[in-house]
């Protein structure tokens, strides 16, 4: 039996993290991963790979919305180069991830890992008793329970095609689904010919329900059909292309069914429970140090029953690492705090949010005023012919911001402005002032317009 310091399951951005941080400390590192694409998901098929298609989408989409106010004609593009372009990134990442693991000083073995027991792990047969583990196994798409689900392609295989279709269909309401049917509308499919299906009554749960409303409003425009309340019955192969029927009754004629229902925590194969590690549908259970219940084991990134986004990944990394320091010095372990998580939708407009949304603060009786407002008529948005730019920015009685909404072209750089404001305990006050020498005019120039009404 063999003894290590640690043990990391997985080389995505969660599990390279951790093992840079700890390396750096002293431990002997080994990192597992049972994939031929060692690197991750973020990196390889989706955050990173799929702004290739966006950059590409924003610029499409900028020009359509710009005709008749200096745009004369839309630009020609090619989907198949966008994908080259792509390629040349992605195919470098495993050979890159390998090598920098391996020149800092940290084992890779290409294996799967499995729990035996609370203090070991297998690895090609062979038992470790590592000082600690820590699980960044990731997510997969989930799975679904339709006839015909063989059918079904994922969002890697989506953008790996040598070329779009004329009709794609998206089975799932989140984030894959829109912002990959905001990616083929412009890039080649019919917008009429494109479809999201979802079963809730409205799509984009974590979102602001209002603002969901506008997104909704700006993706049919382009002529993208959303079915909500409509669960899908069954997926037919008709010819060359597909059949896909609705709970309703209704069915649609399509070429492509692309899996945008979400993904699942990747740890079916760990015998999680032989170790005594707690988890739930949602992912293995952790504390705020990202410890799990077995006192041994820690989990980031996807694979815990946290928030599922990069960045957030690699802040449970840098916890998970500074907690297992903290363990070995007796030191005051570190502590996570989620309450100013960003997230940002890749349509054309982006959607974004941080904090709390009206919903939950309605929830949770939660006293709160707000400044809202949609399709903005600011001559930031006429430039660019931008009909449905919102805003909804919510503070408490001391006026913190409690949570802040963007629907914009630019609603990445405005809504990391909110982040920061929370993340520094600024009121609306002190917010308006820092911005008032904002570059003007600019995206960054109109928060003072949206504080406004907010000011004492």
């Amino acid at each position: 039996m063999t003894d290590k310091d640690v043990f990391i399951i997985g080389t995505g951005t969660a599990g390279q993290t951790v093992a840079y941080d700890l390396v750096a400390e002293g431990y002997d590192v080994t990192i597992v991963d049972k994939t031929d694409r060692p690197g991750g998901v973020c990196a390889q098929f989706g955050c990173q790979a799929k702004k290739w298609f966006y950059e590409l989408t924003e610029t499409v989409a900028r020009c359509q919305h710009m005709k008749g106010i200096g745009i004369t004609s839309s630009p020609s593009f090619n989907w198949a180069d966008a994908r080259e372009a792509k390629d040349t990134f992605t195919s470098a990442v495993p050979q890159n991830t390998v090598t920098n693991l391996k020149g800092n000083g940290i084992t890779y073995v290409k294996a799967e890992a499995f729990f035996a027991d609370a203090d070991t792990v297998i690895i090609n047969d062979t038992p470790y008793r590592p000082r600690y583990t820590i699980i960044a196994t990731g997510a997969k798409p989930m799975s679904l329970p339709i006839t015909g689900n063989e059918h079904l392609i994922t969002s890697t295989d989506f953008l790996n095609l040598k070329r779009l279709p004329q009709r794609v269909t998206f089975i799932g309401g989140g984030f894959i689904s829109f912002e990959f049917a905001h990616f083929a509308a412009r890039l080649g499919s019919s917008p009429e010919d494109v479809h999201i299906v979802e079963v809730m009554d409205r799509p984009l749960g974590p979102f602001d329900s209002d603002m969901v409303a506008q997104l909704l409003a700006a993706t049919q425009a382009e002529g993208i059909q959303i079915h909500v309340g409509n669960a899908v019955h069954s997926i037919e192969r008709n010819g060359s292309g597909f059949v896909v029927s609705l709970e309703s009754g209704t069915t649609i004629d399509t070429d492509l069914v692309v899996h945008g229902a979400g993904r699942v925590p990747d740890i079916d194969t760990l015998n999680l429970d032989a170790a005594g590690i707690a988890s739930s549908r949602k992912g293995i259970i952790v504390n705020q140090q990202m410890k799990t219940s077995n006192a041994k084991v820690y989990a980031v990134g996807d694979c815990a029953a946290t928030v599922q986004l990069a960045r957030v990944a690699d802040y449970e990394a840098h916890i998970a690492a500074a907690a297992v320091i903290a363990q070995d010095t007796n030191e005051g372990p570190p502590s996570l705090n989620y309450r100013a998580v960003p997230a940002l939708l890749f349509t054309y407009p982006q959607l974004g949010m941080v904090g709390k949304t009206e919903d939950e603060l309605i929830r949770d009786g939660v006293k709160y005023w707000k400044s809202f407002d949609t399709q903005i008529s600011w001559p930031t948005y006429k430039r660019i012919g931008m009909k449905h730019a919102a805003y909804k920015i919510l503070v408490d009685d001391q006026s913190k911001i409690l949570g802040a909404h963007i629907l914009s072209d630019n609603a990445a750089g405005l809504i990391n402005t909110f982040k920061q404001a929370m993340l520094d305990d600024k009121n609306v006050e002190d917010l308006y002032q820092d911005n008032i020498m904002s570059p003007y005019p600019s995206r960054e120039s109109d928060i003072i317009y949206m504080l406004d009404s907010l000011r004492d």
